[in-house]
């Protein structure tokens, strides 16, 4: 009989296509059902090694690809929010976690593929609530991933008569490890490739001897997303991207070298070709991880080795805002806009010390320029988080985290406000000193609403209810207390004339302007008390 490889090969396209399209189902499904438990998750990331391979085990399970994984690490490596030494246990971790869908396929329940997608599909259109019909699009995906496999098998039996041309495969392993690596880079998925090499396996077209050095390059082809996202990224970036390709490239050169013992123990792990294949992907991660864990810091210091450092200071502006993050996880590119918001709260915060200098030093041309500098780039991180934001919309969010990204939005509006008034106050600065009363209660009422600002944002960025509180319900009635009583303070002194009426009137806006920016703490306050309250709701 003769075959149409024609037909064939499409056949195999739509099967990898239906895998990777279900395992995009379920990584949807997983993230949105986990909604703003995998945001906190995300947070832990830039922690010790070893808490970052347990993290990068949960987050690839949670997102199903270990490239998007790796993709958010050079991305958090690149904005300075992850030491390299971090990334490569976040790497490793990873590594391990994408084993779990070939440990998910090797199960033989791919004739129930469509009852699968039939429950899912019934789940999706009928389920009462979100979570149900979240739960049905990840069913679907399950199912879709089985179907996939089941295409791939079959559209491979035609070649049970050709095995002559897999025989060079397993008679020179090198050449196994070439095609794994190529066949990875292409569709940029491990979890594709290694279905694929098991749907050929369980036709016969495979022997252990050929499949065994598949997977091995499978692990070095999969590296090619994070070398692709550290394209035109930092130098830091670029050593997270180089640490997975010599982890992973390191590995297989050692595994090859004792690959005889690896196929015994593989043999020795299970009697079912899936299920050994299955296994020899976990035991090359999960020893490899073993074998380098101890040895990550000398590890980090030789990829900075072979990649200097870089030494150029962070430009002005946005700095954590890398759209590569909103492919690999919306949820991460959420807790990217939490970083910026505290970067821009940073600056805000900075523009207080600078007006506070221009009314104590005089407002020179220096300290001018610099508060110019720092208002500019409150600007444009405020446009940079809303049009970040809407890019991260358009993406499948869970409703808990699309809230919470909206607060932060909003709380980034209320902070380039604050900076409209603290410029305000720059050019109020350049009149002549008030009364020695008038000082006074200026800079009390000035370093509650410091201090109210200050607060607030901690709160933002610790997610802390304590502090938050005391700006609402504290601060804030203090600030407006203030604002009140050193107003009428003031129009007494003006009325017994003992200031000058032009004066009076700056002072009165002096005022006004503090208070406007304790009332934009006050809104901060309240979006960590929503943020917070949410999370609760959903524990």
């Amino acid at each position: 009989m003769r075959v149409n490889y024609w037909s064939v090969a499409l056949q195999v396209a739509g099967g990898v296509g239906l895998f990777l399209y279900g395992i995009k189902l379920m990584s949807e499904a997983l993230q949105s059902i986990a909604g703003d438990r995998m945001r906190h998750l995300i947070g832990t990331l830039t922690r010790t090694p070893l808490r970052g391979v347990f993290v990068g085990i949960l987050v690839t399970i949670l997102i199903q690809s270990s490239s998007g994984t790796t993709v958010m690490t050079v991305s958090f490596v690149n904005a300075a929010l992850m030491t390299l030494n971090q990334a490569i246990g976040v790497i490793m971790g990873a590594n391990i976690g994408t084993t779990i869908t070939a440990q998910i396929i090797a199960f033989k329940i791919k004739d129930f593929a469509l009852p699968f997608i039939a429950l899912g599909v019934f789940l999706s259109m009928f389920g009462r609530s979100k979570k149900q019909r979240h739960v049905g699009n990840g069913v679907i995906g399950f199912g879709l991933l089985f179907l996939g496999m089941q295409t791939m098998e079959n559209a491979t039996a035609f070649f049970a008569k050709s095995q002559d041309l897999f025989l060079a495969l397993g008679n020179h392993p090198v050449l196994g490890v070439l095609a794994g690596t190529f066949l990875t880079m292409i569709v940029q998925s491990s979890a594709a490739t290694i279905g694929l090499t098991m749907a050929m396996a369980s036709q016969g077209l495979l022997s252990l001897d050929a499949a065994i050095p598949i997977i091995l390059g499978d692990n070095i082809g999969t590296t090619i997303t994070a070398v692709l996202a550290a394209i035109g990224a930092s130098r830091s970036a670029k050593q997270a991207a180089a640490a997975h390709v010599l982890f992973n490239l390191f590995g297989v050169i050692l595994f090859m070298v004792f690959l005889p013992f690896y196929k015994g123990f593989v043999l020795l792990s299970a009697s079912d070709m899936g299920r050994q294949l299955a296994n020899a992907h976990s035991i090359f991660n999960v020893t490899n991880t073993i074998i380098f864990l101890p040895f990550t810091s000398l590890f980090a210091c030789l990829i900075q080795k072979i990649i200097p450092n870089d030494d150029a200071s962070k430009a002005q502006g946005a700095v954590y805002l890398d759209k590569k993050l909103i492919e690999a996880s919306p949820t991460a590119a959420v807790e990217a806009v939490k970083d910026e918001l505290m970067h821009m709260g940073d600056i805000v915060l900075g523009m207080a010390n600078i007006v506070r200098r221009c009314y104590r030093e005089g407002s020179s041309e220096r300290l001018i320029q610099e508060f110019v500098e720092a208002e500019n780039a409150v600007n444009a991180i405020n446009r940079a988080i809303s049009s970040y934001a809407s890019e991260i919309w358009q993406k499948v969010l869970s409703g808990e985290v699309s809230t919470v990204l909206g607060c932060y939005v909003n709380a980034a509006g209320d902070l380039e406000r604050v900076g409209d008034h603290f410029e305000n106050l720059t050019e109020l600065s350049a009149a002549k000193a008030f009364s020695e009363q008038a000082e006074a209660e200026l800079w009390d009422m000035y370093d509650t609403v410091e201090k109210a600002l200050t607060y607030a944002l901690d709160s933002l960025r610790y997610e802390d209810v304590r502090k938050a509180s005391v700006v609402i319900e504290e601060l804030e009635h203090q600030v407006d207390a203030q604002e009140k009583q050193y107003r009428k303070n003031h129009v007494d002194r003006l009325n017994r004339g003992e200031c000058d009426p032009e004066r009076g009137v700056l002072f009165i806006d002096i005022l006004s302007n503090l208070e406007r920016i304790g009332d934009h703490g006050h809104n901060i306050a309240y979006f960590t008390r929503d943020i917070v309250a949410l999370g609760e709701s959903n524990q």
